[in-house]
Order: structure tokens, then C-alpha cells, then sequence
């Protein structure tokens, strides 16, 4: 791979420099982390410039969930950077959301001074072995001028593979003068749609007699192809585990989502399909999908497929532009009025339960009445981030309209998620209303990073579901014959801190009140945190497995 060099810059340059130059060639506008001596030279350069920001927050695991959450939000690739030893073991569990989601993110480490390395000097540690489980590339840089190259080849094998990428390197490399020039941005091609595969598919795909399209956050970018397509197949639409606020519950093959999080009755339907097209997620739960099917998988690129799905036959391409040649080669197709009957049923009397589970207007708050009331005061523009726990079930349960974006640490599913992402997702979208539902528990595990968001003065709101206790724990230990340990909670009061971190609080007495605060929530200049009081609600479906 050549790379094309910039034009040489009059006058010496540091290390540290030469990679904020090529990052910003990137479209890099954001390093999060936290200040440690080993990347002094980095933050050095950073203040010497504007045009990439660094985010300090509070603890290193918020700053590598904040680029992951970047990543998935924008397509593009998010960065964080850390001290050597502690601040690298932060990061892990950063990079394992980034790793098991496919999101591109870089993180830069601090290393011990080159004289150190392989010496029993303070926070030293083999760097690459540490992290070579939740990263597809890893590399120590030990001289100035190898650093473009490596940080080129890092930030190359995140982009096309949607995977972490890191770079250790040692705290004198960075103030070292370089002669490296930045590398231009590699152009991506999408490369040319298989026509072959394309004919192959439409074969199976006229020959179903019981199609079902299986959709994930990938498809957002193609939701009415996708819709035009469902009509002309007479194929039901199921949605991926986290793949909410895309097709309206109005539209008349949309199933809601599959298994966990889901609509109930739908497994029982989806086992039924003997063609399923899979378009952009990877979410196939075992136990309720179909045995003996033919499954063709869409997907942006080859190395996406066949990730936990036994497909039969691979797209490679973009939705947008793959599903209308797949509408017009259906055109002619006879949709099974037996099988759309069918899915108007389970559609309907998933409807009906969900309007009545959403209607309970006991207190503390029905999960599902909260989720309701969200989804009154949710707009197209919404970016809406989640944690880990009940609150996410529950969310994707029962919300029922679209929004922008829905944020999650949908396979890593580490508590703690929802406030990083909502940061994240105010940086880069900062006209954008940004709402996190959260649980006690999550919001418990980063509650100094509410200093974070009203440092930077970002207006999000946070809702934390607090009944006490780790609800989803407590109910599967329960379920599974143990002894509920360990999962009942001693909350502070979240309002007040929240209120002496400088942002607007308020305990919810009421579904009325939590309705109006939601609505006025915008109106407001401060982040605002919304305390709801939520009844110890058993979620009623939790999957077989684990």
C-alpha cells in the first residue's frame, strides 16, 4: 500500500505534532481521556492548536466508551488516549464494546521512556499482549520518525475492519523532532455490487413462501427501500437486538424485535421462514430462529459476514443501493396471503399488549409507562443512548416510534454505557436533542462523569430508572433457583448529586410530571437529570440463554 505524502511544512515538527496533523486528516475533532505523564508531550501539542479538542473526563473506561459511542454514532473513526499501566487498563473495557460492536476507534497510550522499556520502572507493562484480545492492530512505536506509518496502518485497519486499533508509545517519543509527513487519507471504494449474487438471491427470493427480513442498525440508511421491499415480498419486518426507533410500529409488516427486548410472539413466527434476508446486523439468537432455512446476509463489507449467522448467500454493498435491485427484480413476485395474514396477527396482538402494558399508571413507575413517556416526548431528531440492564429490555420492549439514533453496547453490554454515549453523542451532534435512559445501577458506576457533561456545557438529559436494586440480576439469579445476592443497591441521592454538579434535577412524583419535564427539558441550558422512582418490575421475557 503507497501512501501519498503532503507536501513537507517549513520548520521542525514533534512527534506529537505530526500525529495531530494526521489525525485532523482524518476528520478527527476529539481525543478523550484522562491527563497522565507518559502522554504529557500529546496533551502539550493539543494545546498548542485547535483544531482537535481533548475531553477530559473523569476515569479512562468513560473515555474509550465515549469513542466507541463517536464511532457508532458517526460511521466515522473515534479516538481516546491514556497514561501508560492503570489508564491502558482503563481503557479495556472501552475497547471491548468498540471490539465486539465493530465500531473504528483508536486509542493512544502512554509507554515508559524508551531507556525504561523492558525494566522494572513504575506502571510498565507489555502493552500489546495486554490488549491484543479487544483490538485487531497493536504497535509500539520506538522511533520518531515510524510514527506516521504506524498511526496510518492503525487508523487504516479500524476504518475498513470496524475494529479497535492502538498505539503505544513511549512518553520521550512524543516530543522528538520527526521527519515523517502525514499520509492523505487513503479513498475508500465501495467496489462494484456482485451482480452475480444479487441474481443468486432474487432466485431464493421468489422461490419464499414465507419470507421475513431481519433488520439492524446497518439498514438505517436504506428504511424505505427496506419498507418497499417488505410490500413487494409480503415479508414481515423483525428488528435486530438494539435496532429501535427505525420503521414505525404504524407500518404494517413491522414486527418489532426480535427475542430479547422484543415482541413475544414473534420467535414463534420468524422459526416459520424458510427465506430470511439479513441486512446490517448480526444478531441471529439461538433457539429462536429457524433451523432449516435459506439465508442471504447484506452487508457493507466481506468481513461482516457469516459473524454468528450460517448464511447461504452473501451482499456486499451498500442497502441503499442493493435493496432497490432486489424491489425491482420482486416486481412480479405473488406474495402468500396466508403468511401476511400471519403477520398481521402476531403484529396485532403484540400491539394490544404493548398499548396496555404502556397505559399502567401505578407508582413507582411501570418501566413500560416510563418507556411511554419517552417515546410522547421523542422526536425524529432524537439520539437516544442506552445502558445495560432492565431499563435497556424494557426500552426496547416497548418503545414504539423513530428517533435519529438509538446508542448501546449492544454485545460487549457493559453497564455504564448510556451517560459516556450521551456525551459522545451531544459532541458530535450538537444541535440534536440526546436523551440516556439509564438504570441506578449503570449511572452509579460513572456518576463523577456528571462533572464531565457540565464541564463542556452539554444540554442532555439523563432518566435513571431507580428501583433499588440490579433488577435484571436479581430476576435471573431468581429464575435460575439462586439466592438473590449482591443485587440490592445503596443509591445516594441522585438529585442532589446531580444538582451539586451544576445540573438541573428533579425526582418524578408523577407520569404527568415526567411527560412535562421531558417536554421543557429542551428549553433548558443545563444537563437535566430525572430521577423516576420505578416499580420492581420482573421483565417477563428473558431469553433461555445467557
Amino acid at each position: 500500500m503507497i501512501e501519498e505524502k503532503l507536501p513537507k511544512p517549513s520548520g521542525p515538527r514533534t512527534v506529537a505534532q505530526a500525529i495531530l496533523e494526521q489525525l485532523q486528516l482524518w476528520g478527527v475533532k476529539r481525543i478523550y481521556g484522562v491527563v497522565g505523564d507518559a502522554i504529557f508531550g500529546l496533551l502539550d501539542a493539543i494545546a498548542r492548536q485547535e483544531n482537535i479538542q481533548f475531553i477530559a473526563v473523569k476515569h479512562e473506561s468513560v473515555a474509550a466508551l465515549m469513542a466507541s459511542a463517536e464511532a457508532k454514532c458517526t460511521g466515522r473513526i473515534g479516538v481516546c488516549a491514556a497514561q501508560m499501566g492503570p489508564g491502558l487498563a482503563n481503557i479495556i473495557n472501552g475497547l471491548g464494546d468498540a471490539y465486539l460492536d465493530r465500531s473504528p476507534v483508536l486509542a493512544i497510550t502512554g509507554q515508559a521512556p524508551l531507556n525504561k522499556i523492558g525494566t522494572p520502572y513504575k506502571q510498565y507493562i507489555n502493552q500489546q499482549e495486554l490488549v491484543q484480545a479487544v483490538t485487531g492492530y497493536s504497535q509500539l512505536v520506538v522511533h520518531p520518525d515510524a510514527v506516521i506509518n504506524a498511526l496510518t496502518q492503525a487508523i487504516h485497519t479500524s476504518i475498513t475492519m470496524d475494529i479497535p486499533s492502538h498505539l503505544s508509545i513511549p512518553a520521550d517519543i512524543f516530543t522528538m523532532p520527526t521527519h515523517a509527513q502525514p499520509n492523505k487519507p487513503i479513498q475508500m471504494s465501495a467496489g462494484d455490487i456482485e451482480e452475480g449474487q444479487v441474481a443468486q438471491a432474487l432466485s431464493r427470493m421468489r422461490s419464499a413462501k414465507q419470507p421475513m427480513i431481519l433488520m439492524g442498525n446497518g439498514a438505517r440508511s436504506a428504511v424505505e427501500e427496506v419498507k418497499q421491499l417488505a410490500e413487494v415480498w409480503g415479508s414481515g419486518i423483525a428488528m435486530g437486538y438494539g435496532a429501535a426507533g427505525i420503521i414505525p410500529e404504524s407500518f404494517s409488516y413491522a414486527l418489532g424485535g426480535l427475542g430479547e427486548g422484543g415482541n413475544p410472539y414473534l420467535a414463534d413466527l420468524f422459526k416459520q421462514a424458510d427465506v430470511v434476508l439479513v441486512i446490517g446486523t448480526s444478531w441471529w439468537p439461538e433457539g429462536i430462529t429457524p433451523i432449516r432455512t435459506y439465508i442471504i446476509q447484506l452487508e457493507k463489507s466481506h468481513h461482516r459476514l457469516g459473524i454468528g449467522i450460517p448464511t447461504n448467500c452473501g451482499l456486499i454493498g451498500q442497502s441503499e443501493e442493493i435493496v432497490p435491485q432486489l424491489i425491482k427484480g420482486l416486481k412480479e413476485h405473488a406474495i402468500n396471503p396466508m403468511w401476511v395474514e400471519e403477520i398481521q396477527q402476531c403484529k396485532q396482538i403484540w400491539l394490544d399488549q404493548n398499548e396496555s402494558e404502556g397505559n399502567k399508571e401505578e407508582f413507582p413507575l411501570h418501566p413500560a409507562r416510563i418507556i411511554r413517556a419517552i417515546e410522547k416526548n421523542c422526536t425524529p431528531e432524537t439520539i437516544i443512548t442506552l445502558d445495560e440492564g432492565d431499563s435497556t429490555l424494557w426500552f426496547l420492549r416497548n418503545f414504539r416510534t423513530i428517533c435519529k439514533q438509538v446508542v448501546l453496547s449492544a454485545q460487549w453490554r457493559t453497564m455504564g454505557f448510556g451517560l459516556p454515549a450521551a456525551m459522545a453523542a451531544k459532541f458530535s451532534y450538537p444541535h440534536h436533542p440526546v436523551l440516556c435512559v439509564t438504570g441506578d445501577g449503570g449511572l452509579g458506576m460513572v456518576l463523577a462523569d456528571l462533572l464531565t457533561a457540565v464541564r463542556y456545557q452539554l444540554q442532555i438529559t439523563v432518566i435513571v430508572l431507580n428501583n433499588g436494586r440490579l433488577q435484571m440480576e436479581n430476576n435471573k439469579m431468581k429464575e435460575k433457583g439462586f439466592l438473590a445476592e449482591g443485587t440490592e443497591l445503596t443509591n445516594p441521592d441522585f438529585v442532589k448529586i446531580a444538582e451539586a454538579c451544576g445540573w438541573l434535577a428533579f425526582r418524578i412524583q408523577s407520569a404527568a410530571e415526567l411527560e412535562h419535564l421531558l417536554q421543557t427539558a429542551g428549553d433548558r441550558t443545563k444537563p437535566v437529570l430525572l430521577e423516576v422512582p420505578t416499580a420492581q418490575v420482573p421483565y417477563p421475557n428473558y431469553p433461555n440463554t445467557d
